[in-house]
């Protein structure tokens, strides 16, 4: 029995040490899925050996199981774990160090010079939005944005990025609840889709299927949204904001494309739509968030 005692406390330090040294390489290093799964296993190979530890010497412990060890052992448990469940500032800051970027499709990266969006749906087709900076983008105040993906009825298929407030951002809002709702109709159809008519034949949800060539050769439009809210002139207490588009085509594909100017979100009260008007001269300083907008795709 003791000999057993032994050999769980020893494989206990042994797997500690591994998980430690995981956690570590998974914090510094660049995403792994071998530095993952090393973690993540010894970590369920170390949770059975903690069960046979606290087995062998339960008659030990039961003496912290009392009062105030207990309910003091809980609240700092339960407080780190709500505190890093909600990741307030300075944990996003510790955060924030890391090298470990994780898995994600996407990376968003936004400063005084405007804005960078990478976008993978796989690893052999790579979309990258630049985004320069205008005369009136404020880093200190940046504008609210959305980036988007639409089909050939001008319909939403996936939003890619939105800040916050979403309020600043009518036009795609409006794209997105229409979505939803054509969504829940599909839902209540089995599937049959009759509100999304779009660029492939089964209208699908997947945004992949009009993204990637091999499923789809027609093409699709990136939309970008933006409004700093508070910039009032003569004519608006808050300017609109404006949206900006291209087209993709698989079928002619091009690795640089330059987003085009296609207007500013107004509500038309007939349609009981938001839809998108060139700018006339009632919209100034608005014009001035962005510089220019570069598309890069990168197909293998």
């Amino acid at each position: 029995m003791k000999k057993k005692k032994q050999l769980v406390n020893l494989l206990v330090a042994s797997t500690f040490l591994v998980l430690v040294v995981s956690g570590l390489m998974a914090y510094f290093r660049p995403f792994s899925i071998k530095t993952t799964g090393l973690h993540s296993l010894m970590g369920f190979f170390f949770i059975l050996l903690i069960y046979l530890h606290v087995k062998h010497n339960f008659t030990g412990l039961k003496k912290s199981f009392q009062g105030k060890n207990l309910v003091l052992t809980f609240s700092i448990t339960g407080l780190l774990t709500a505190l890093f469940i909600w990741q307030p500032k300075p944990v996003q800051a510790v955060l924030g160090l890391s090298n470990n970027l994780g898995a994600a499709q996407d990376r968003f990266v936004m400063n005084d010079k405007g804005m960078i969006y990478n976008y993978t749906p796989t690893p052999k087709y790579k979309l990258k939005i630049e985004v320069r900076a205008g005369k009136n983008y404020q880093i200190e105040k940046p504008p609210q944005m959305a980036i988007w993906l639409q089909n050939q009825s001008f319909y939403h298929i996936k939003t890619l990025h939105s800040t916050q407030n979403t309020e600043e951002l009518p036009y795609w809002s409006w794209k997105v609840k229409e979505y939803n709702k054509a969504k829940k109709e599909a839902e209540e159809n089995d599937g049959e889709v009759l509100a999304v008519s779009g660029a492939t034949p089964n209208s699908s949800f997947d945004p992949r299927d009009y993204i990637l060539p091999e499923r789809n050769e027609e093409p699709f439009y990136l939309m970008i949204e933006v409004n700093q809210p508070g910039d009032g002139n003569e004519s608006y207490q808050d300017q609109p904001s404006m949206i900006y588009r291209i087209e993709i085509d698989n079928k002619y594909p091009t690795a640089f494309q330059v987003f085009e100017l296609m207007g500013y979100s107004k509500y038309d009260d007939q349609d009981e739509s938001w839809q998108a008007y060139y700018p006339d001269g009632s919209v100034t300083t608005a014009l001035k968030l962005i510089d220019s907008a570069l598309l890069t795709v990168e197909r293998d």
